[in-house]
């Protein structure tokens, strides 16, 4: 398990590197006419985080508290992952190889090489991706810098919760998009118990929805317009019993769902999300997830590396 003490302590140390991201406070009501019985909530807007995504603090985190060998570093991504790899790896000078499938968005594959990293685009699917870098890391002695299932990576991404505990006081429920798992686990890791921590999944990816229901990482399905970056083959081994004891639902939402959310966030509040991100605003819309009166809602909005031409 990652403590409180072990997330500050990272904090400390990447925090030179990457951005207090702020919040939004907003009428969630705003999202659509027909949806008012929304509250008052609280986006956390981790798309203006470096390199686009929340993905940087565990980028940054695994650079910082580990040796690097002179190889570099190797990672596998559906994109933002290696987007953040990438600019981790460039700002502190060392090589990096990353690996995509080819469901990967072209502004995500744009933006690694545009960052400097050796790009390699093999395989349908984030599983195959993982492979060919796994084979490398085995070749070349990089060091891998794993997408969510490290606990360097875990404890980056709960510098996300650390921060909104503080700038929103008060929260009863936070949404967490959830692909690996290496989000939500980090944020519940902070948390612990102290405020609702609720994962939110495409119906085409649900790995933490397959895992609870197995009592155990399981392979589950990988499509979804969120796939790029919502859609490995199974959750975290290091991930999933950090969720049995601190996340209290995982809940499913369809693609149609997930888009009209994407719209919605720009046309009311002029944020731009990708399709992963807007998860979480997707549960209030489709009414997946019901606020009780008064609850205050948190919803982090995990990252932008799109085409802006998505937003219509």
């Amino acid at each position: 398990m990652i403590t409180r003490d072990d997330i500050r302590r990272c904090y400390d140390t990447i925090r030179p590197y990457i951005r207090r991201t702020p919040v939004l406070q907003v009428d969630l009501s705003e999202l659509d006419e027909s949806a008012t019985a929304l509250p008052a909530g609280t986006l956390k807007l981790e798309q203006l985080q470096c390199a686009g995504s929340f993905k940087a603090r565990g980028a940054f985190t695994n650079l910082l508290l580990r040796d690097v060998p002179p190889t570099g570093v190797v990672a596998a991504s559906g994109g933002n992952h290696g987007v953040a790899v990438a600019y981790a790896a460039h700002r502190r000078g060392v090589p990096a190889k990353i690996f995509v499938p080819t469901v990967s968005a072209p502004a995500k594959i744009a933006r690694i090489r545009e960052l400097g990293a050796d790009l390699v685009v093999t395989g349908e699917r984030y599983a195959d991706a993982l492979a060919a870098a796994q084979n490398w890391e085995q070749s070349s002695g990089a060091m891998s810098v794993h997408a969510y299932d490290q606990r360097e990576t875990i404890l980056g991404q709960g510098t996300l919760g650390l921060e909104l505990a503080e700038q929103a006081a008060g929260l009863d429920t936070v949404l967490v998009p959830v692909g690996g798992g290496g989000l939500i686990a980090g944020v519940a890791s902070w948390f612990a118990g102290t405020v609702r921590v609720v994962g939110v999944e495409p119906e085409g990816a649900p790995t933490l929805s397959y895992a609870r229901a197995a009592g155990r990482p399981a392979d589950a399905p990988a499509g979804s317009v969120a796939a790029d970056a919502l859609a490995p083959r199974r959750v975290g081994e290091l991930v999933f019993p950090i969720t049995q004891s601190h996340v209290d639902d995982v809940l499913l939402v369809d693609d149609a769902s997930i888009l009209a959310a994407q719209q919605a966030l720009w046309q009311a509040f002029r944020v731009a999300a990708e399709p992963a991100a807007s998860v979480g605003i997707a549960a209030l819309l489709a009414g997946a997830y019901k606020p009780a009166p008064g609850e205050q809602v948190a919803v982090v909005i995990s990252g932008a590396n799109m085409s802006p031409a998505q937003l219509g």
